[in-house]
């Protein structure tokens, strides 16, 4: 791989392991002080879908079933994992490397937004440098004895997802979608993606599948009859989850408590990556 590499093969002549099919060669080690054993990655082919929520309801779950959890932002452009969290303080370093900011039940969690000095400041950089950012999140940050990271990624199939699947030794990767028409056809494309880079697909989890009346327990599906199990078989995938729509999530996501969240939803999805 040149020095210069922008990681855009259309532009570029030379023989590596991108274009031989085998993304493992630019496998980058994470920083010397860290120790991560599995890394799940929450994606999703469009945004809007939940796959923030999904990200730290995840992380949240398995930290109370025992486990040393850790996210790593990688939606640099869009970061709402801190807020989810209540967190204000800012990353600090040392002598050896960035620190994470560890959330009230002791999860590790780095994003762009603890760096800025305002959190409200835009992110207005090119892809190759936002993919820069990523992959110095995973080789320049101490990540302490983490059983499992999960990887908040951005939407999409561009420079940051792409960047992630090369640098980064994923174990398996989580799609996040929600049951509109339009979005069943794009989560088509985060799924091949993922094949391609031979990332092995954990299942779906469908966010705002239905709501649920408060006074006689029916499930309504606000945007009409889910596509999810027809995905499911297109792509030979299991359906994890479905999460309702819910007020107590969305405030808990508002006010920064999504710690104190409570629901069984994501009980399988846990249970398949401890499985791991």
């Amino acid at each position: 791989m040149s020095d210069n590499c922008t990681h855009d093969c259309s532009t570029c002549g030379e023989s590596c392991p991108s274009r031989d099919g085998n993304p493992a060669g630019f496998l980058e080690a994470p920083h010397e002080f860290s120790t991560i054993r599995k890394v799940i990655g929450v994606i999703s082919g469009k945004g809007g879908v939940g796959k923030s929520l999904v990200t730290s309801l995840l992380s949240v779950l398995l930290n109370r079933r025992g486990y040393k959890t850790a996210i790593l932002d990688a939606d640099v452009t869009g970061p709402s994992i801190p807020k989810m969290f209540g967190l204000r303080e800012k990353a600090g370093a040392n002598e050896r490397g960035l620190l994470p900011v560890r959330s009230k039940t002791g999860i590790d969690i780095m994003s762009i937004n603890l760096l800025l000095e305002k959190e409200t400041s835009p992110v207005i950089w090119r892809g190759p440098v936002i993919a820069g950012a990523v992959r110095q999140f995973w080789t320049d940050v101490i990540w302490e004895d983490v059983d499992y990271m999960f990887i908040d990624m951005p939407p999409g199939t561009g420079d940051v997802p792409l960047t992630v699947f090369q640098s980064i030794p994923v174990d398996g990767i989580i799609v996040v979608t929600s049951p509109q028409e339009l979005v069943s056809m794009i989560v088509g494309k985060a799924v091949e993606m993922a094949r391609m880079m031979n990332i092995p697909i954990l299942g779906l989890v469908e966010n705002m599948s239905y709501v649920e009346c408060p006074d006689c327990g029916k499930k309504i599906s606000l945007f009409g009859e889910s596509r999810v199990e027809r995905v499911s078989e297109d792509y030979g995938l299991e359906v994890l989850a479905r999460i309702p729509v819910t007020p107590l999530l969305a405030r808990g996501s508002d006010e920064g408590l999504i710690e104190l969240f409570e629901g069984e939803w994501l009980d399988r999805t846990a249970d398949k990556i401890e499985s791991l």
